[in-house]
């Protein structure tokens, strides 16, 4: 079955200069103008992957990606940002809400292709322990469920939040080094942002509690059992 692919853009040459390339490679894509219409087409559609423009008039892209994570249905879709800013502002702005990766405009249609596939490929595919459930310092994940509990509360968490508190606490008190997580959790060939990590990690403490995730200067992250 051909994956679902929704792009948005209140540009509409964009979106048909990007739908034609997909569809070239098999994709079976849908389109919206504007943000309301976008949440509207991907409660019907559930798509694949979501490609969202951060500026648009009205609802603005962060805003959608906001309101879609607050449903369940949409807690692990992949989400990609197309932004024409080259700041740090915008990409943290979509990482924060819950964002998976942004695409820089003016968009290059092979490299498009290529990074959408790249994102559907990772979709369930990061690397982590065979059995279903991890456990540690009060942290409990179901691996086949996809669900987090903490102090006897529920969380479900954005899918690069999920992955990457799966890859901490698959080896507790191992520091896992930035280049490695890159690599486990975003892939050599995708373009993420310095902040990238920092942002996840700062989304983890704000759910987990500081004390679960230490920080090794110069080195990179550790879960604490």
């Amino acid at each position: 079955m051909a994956q679902k692919v929704l792009l948005v853009d209140d540009e509409a040459d964009v979106l048909e200069l990007l739908k034609y390339n997909l569809e070239r490679e098999g994709f079976q894509v849908t389109t919206a103008l504007n943000g309301k219409d976008a949440i509207k087409t991907a409660k019907v559609d559930k798509p694949d992957l979501i490609v969202l423009d951060i500026m648009m008039p009205g609802m603005d892209g962060v805003e959608v990606c906001t309101l879609l994570r607050q449903l369940p249905e949409f807690k692990h879709t992949v989400i990609t940002f197309l932004t024409a800013r080259g700041e740090d502002y915008s990409q943290i702005a979509g990482f924060e809400a819950g964002a998976d990766d942004y695409i820089t405009k003016p968009v290059r249609p092979k490299l498009f292709v290529s990074k959408i596939k790249a994102l559907l490929k990772r979709t369930g595919s990061s690397e982590v322990p065979d059995h279903e459930m991890l456990e540690s310092n009060g942290v409990r994940v179901d691996l086949e469920k996809v669900m987090v509990y903490t102090d006897g509360k529920e969380l479900q968490l954005p899918k690069k939040e999920f992955e990457l508190l799966v890859l901490l606490m698959s080896k507790p008190g191992k520091v896992f080094k930035r280049d490695e997580i890159y690599n486990r959790i975003w892939g050599n060939e995708l373009f993420v942002g310095d902040r990238t990590i920092d942002v996840h990690i700062r989304k983890l403490r704000e759910k987990l509690g500081d004390e679960r995730i230490g920080t090794v200067k110069g080195v990179g992250y550790k879960f604490d059992a």
